[in-house]
């Protein structure tokens, strides 16, 4: 899929744009709205792929709060449509990701440089119109340029990427480390891409699907083993002689998945808890283990200051040898249906301008 260049699409529309909006929880619409004009500081761009993330999955249950009605997608690749008055940097036609998070700048953790624990954080496509919609407003300081050439069902992977970065940083690798990425979905294999950059020794990837452990190969793991094999457990200790994992990725987020990653590391081991698990969800843990074993949980939220990262990473990850199941906007039903309930593709994506 190659950029499309820009032309009369949005003007031929008139003053009126397709979108899909989130009415609260199990309502979606495809609604009929006015085409944004970006104010001063404002960029209005054109989305042209944008991924369904478990997040968006959530809010459409009710199992994640977002404002109503409101445009959903996150994550998404852009051209720029329109630039309002006082941007620079950009112009007409410029191919673009969006940094979706925004800060009030003004709080204790903004002050200490960690605005992405703001507790009046707002996100596009969870409280502001994000990008599943044939246009959308955003500040421009939000917005980064991705390579020229790249795919954009590629690009619009740049946030999930920014996130895993992130959560690289805070687990703090050393060189020949032996890690275990539990699950090989797509952020399982970022992650295990990015443990493989950083030098681990050993990979390990624990995960159900077949294809799956297959993908999870060809990223960098050195094994891949099924978590439901009646030698799993077996396996996992043969690989490190019963000795643990140095650092541990939960990349699914359930309560059984943290469980395995505590019981799974190394004494002075690390866990990264990236997975999102359900809010209500709770696990069973012996805070003696923790203290005995010397273990070091942590947690990764966001992005913060890791998109410009991102987009220079973007190209190497090796991301097109994927599968990715597109959709056009008006079947925005049919991708949320294949984000839900298909193991084949890595992503499913909505292409709001076909």
């Amino acid at each position: 899929m190659t950029v499309p260049t820009l032309s009369s699409a949005l003007r031929a529309l008139g003053p009126q744009m397709r979108a899909m909006r989130f009415h609260g929880p199990g309502k979606l619409s495809l609604d009929t709205l006015p085409v944004p004009d970006p104010q001063a500081g404002e960029l209005r761009l054109r989305p042209l792929a944008v991924g369904i993330c478990g997040t968006d999955a959530h809010i459409f249950h009710g199992e994640f709060p977002a404002s109503a009605p409101r445009v959903l997608g996150h994550e998404f690749s852009a051209s720029v449509e329109a630039v309002g008055s006082g941007v620079k940097g950009f112009r007409e036609g410029d191919f673009v990701t969006v940094q979706p998070n925004m800060y009030c700048g003004a709080c204790r953790y903004c002050r200490l440089g960690r605005e992405h624990l703001c507790p009046e954080m707002r996100a596009y496509g969870v409280h502001m119109d994000g990008g599943f919609a044939e246009a959308t407003v955003v500040m421009a300081r939000a917005v980064y340029l991705l390579p020229s050439g790249l795919d954009p069902r590629i690009g619009s992977l740049a946030e999930p990427l920014a996130c895993c970065i992130h959560g690289m940083d805070l687990l703090a690798l050393q060189s020949g480390s032996r890690v275990l990425v539990i699950g090989a979905g797509l952020i399982g294999l970022m992650l295990t891409r990015l443990a493989r950059l950083a030098g681990a020794g050993l990979i390990v990837s624990s995960e159900p699907n077949a294809q799956r452990r297959t993908n999870a190969l060809a990223f960098g793991a050195d094994q891949a083993w099924d978590p439901n094999a009646p030698n799993w457990r077996e396996a996992l200790d043969g690989a490190t002689g019963a000795l643990g994992f140095d650092a541990v990725i939960d990349a699914v987020g359930s309560s059984g998945t943290f469980e395995q990653a505590v019981a799974l590391a190394a004494r002075g081991g690390r866990i990264l808890v990236f997975g999102v698990a359900p809010m209500e969800a709770t696990a069973k843990i012996r805070p003696y283990d923790i203290f005995q074993r010397e273990l070091t949980v942590v947690g990764s939220f966001v992005n913060p200051y890791t998109h410009e990262r991102s987009v220079h990473l973007l190209p190497q990850m090796g991301l097109e040898k994927l599968r990715i199941d597109a959709f056009p906007l008006a079947q925005f039903r049919e991708a949320f249906e294949a984000q839900a309930n298909s193991t084949a593709a890595a992503k499913v994506e909505v292409l709001p301008q076909m």
